[in-house]
């Protein structure tokens, strides 16, 4: 959730902020060196909001790539999946309060 964050920051006004689910599978015994982490796989959902207009598919792209960078850095796993789930549409200024 964190990456999606720094992803897409700022969020929109009044925005939830984004939230994650991840399936994690361990490391096939004899694949991998001895250093690596006993958990290789993660397969991530992330849900957030966007504001509207834009470019989703890009923003999108941003929070996939990103997911993907701060796993494999921060806990030495792949990330084959990520799913980003635009749970809702946010429209600026004064219809702020009102969702697509």
């Amino acid at each position: 959730a964190r990456a999606a964050r720094e992803a897409i920051a700022p969020l929109p006004r009044a925005a939830d902020p984004p939230h994650a689910t991840v399936n994690v599978r361990p490391r096939a015994r004899g694949t991998g060196p001895a250093e690596d982490s006993p958990f290789a796989t993660a397969r991530v959902r992330v849900v957030l909001e966007l504001e509207y207009p834009g470019d989703i598919g890009a923003r999108c792209a941003a929070v996939r790539r990103r997911v993907t960078e701060r796993l494999g850095t921060l806990a030495n796993m792949e990330v084959p999946e990520v799913v980003v789930e635009v749970e809702r549409l946010r429209l600026p200024g004064e219809l702020q309060g009102r969702t697509v």
